[in-house]
């Protein structure tokens, strides 16, 4: 017979008001229950008809409550992760992390995977058939962590994982805000100025009637360029963004353009090891849930969101199938700098891989936060040298004219 959850308030042995949740078959087996543990029951109400955990079409993600943001899912592993910890059955669990999640959509989803559990579902297997909200590494992790029985550990280091990534999303957006903010003013005025200001000092400049400067030329010649071809300009500009989008949509091009990304100069050292440190945390943390080396090869490179480091974690797979070592898989491979190959080894030695990875991702992290500093602080000056520049240009090649005409004048 089906259980059903019933939330209650009861007052215990020593007059104290207790609040908790029962599962039983019917409302009259819960007060039953209660009470045999010597409890009066005050109120008691049947948690999951409240909820509805059964309006969701099975393996649907609910559609309503809007988007889920990376902090929610960090918050919610996180949860998963401390109740676990704290000696609460999954389903429990889950109720709790549905009442307490302020994402609604969360909160269905955990109803949901609830319903799973209670009917004999693992939770890993239950969170996958919302591949949208969970990837591929997050289940297969929780699903080694529950063969273990290591499920709270393995969640928590999930949940340590998920909040280094927004925190580390956190500090590249904040790091780019101010440079953001400049380039957009920078193109905001050399648009005013070629489509508005300088058209209108055209006739100006034929007014005076010598002979142009070069300077003013220029500008005369790029402001009428823009004007009689900003449709073609726009169309082009769209076109362009397509043409992008289909070409990076293919292997090749995903491939290239990743590649190109860690290959350009100052950005693409941070790039590289933004992705590397990624890479090692995802390993370590793969492994440490007790996932097999071969599959958490694969699970690494399809989260390190470089087709590059995908690609070579795929060779490194194939050679460690073939008994090769992991930290010669990667030298072999040539794309893992040498500060993750040597780690790598040492973990091999010591049989602490995880541990091993673990330190390169920390090492690798502190590292991309010092190149990110140390870009924001050349993209800004740049950005204000070069629509200073522009400005000057145009001021020169305005005042240039009326200078030549006073001096003829006199």
């Amino acid at each position: 017979m089906a259980l059903t959850t019933f939330a209650y308030t009861a007052i215990d042995p020593a007059g104290k008001k207790r609040t908790g949740f029962v599962d039983a078959a019917s409302r009259d087996a819960a007060v039953a229950q209660i009470t045999a543990e010597g409890r009066f029951v005050v109120q008691i109400t049947e948690q999951a008809a409240e909820k509805g955990t059964s309006t969701h079409g099975k393996g649907e993600t609910p559609k309503r409550g809007g988007k889920v943001s990376r902090s929610d899912l960090a918050l919610f592993s996180r949860r998963l992760s401390d109740l676990a910890l704290a000696g609460l059955p999954l389903d429990r669990v889950l109720q709790v992390i549905a009442e307490q999640s302020e994402s609604q959509m969360l909160t269905d989803v955990s109803e949901q995977a609830l319903a799973e559990v209670r009917g004999g579902k693992p939770v890993s297997e239950s969170l996958a058939m919302h591949p949208k909200l969970f990837p591929q590494v997050f289940c297969q992790t929780l699903r080694a962590g529950e063969a273990s029985g290591q499920f709270g550990e393995v969640a928590s280091k999930l949940a340590d994982f998920q909040e280094s990534e927004v925190a580390r999303r956190s500090v590249i957006i904040s790091a780019l805000i101010y440079p953001a903010i400049l380039a957009t003013t920078a193109v905001g005025v050399v648009i005013f100025l070629l489509t508005f200001v300088v058209p209108k000092l055209e006739g100006v400049f034929h007014d005076l009637g010598s002979d142009l400067p070069t300077p003013t030329k220029i500008l005369l010649a790029i402001t009428g360029f823009l004007n009689g071809n900003y449709v073609a300009i726009l169309v082009g500009i769209v076109l362009a963004i397509i043409g992008y989008k289909a070409w990076a949509a293919t292997e090749a091009g995903a491939l290239q353009r990743d590649s190109l990304f860690l290959t350009m100069p100052v950005l693409g050292p941070v790039v590289k090891k933004a992705t590397v440190s990624r890479y090692a945390r995802v390993l370590g943390t793969l492994l440490y849930g007790g996932v097999a080396i071969l599959e958490a090869l694969e699970l690494s490179g399809l989260a390190a969101g470089n087709r590059l480091f995908k690609k070579s974690s795929e060779e490194v797979m194939n050679d460690v199938r073939e008994g090769k070592p992991i930290a010669q898989a990667m030298r072999d491979s040539g794309t893992f700098p040498p500060v993750l190959t040597h780690m790598v080894a040492i973990g091999e030695e010591t049989g602490d891989l995880p541990k091993m990875l673990g330190r390169v991702s920390d090492s690798l992290d502190f590292e991309v936060d010092n190149g990110m500093r140390r870009l924001t602080a050349m993209v800004e000056p740049i950005i204000v040298l070069a629509m200073g520049a522009f400005v000057g240009f145009v001021v020169l090649a305005v005042l240039l004219p009326i200078f030549a005409a006073n001096n003829l004048v006199k």
